[in-house]
């Protein structure tokens, strides 16, 4: 548990550095906006973080 804290930890942190660059929007998010409610669906985010999560896990895991 604290070792899925902590990669959670060091996730939002590169996360957090990635938007004050001005990545934190990327094509494909979806946001929609009425009065006080907004509701972000990070789309492309989601599309980008499967593909990175591949890579690195079929270099992790190659026989």
């Amino acid at each position: 548990m604290i070792g899925g804290a902590a990669v959670l930890l060091v996730l939002g942190g590169l996360l957090f550095l990635l938007s004050r660059f001005g990545l934190d929007r990327l094509p494909g998010d979806l946001v929609f906006r009425r009065g006080d409610f907004t509701l972000y669906f990070p789309i492309g985010l989601m599309i980008l973080l499967s593909i990175v999560g591949t890579i690195v896990l079929n270099i992790v895991f190659r026989r």
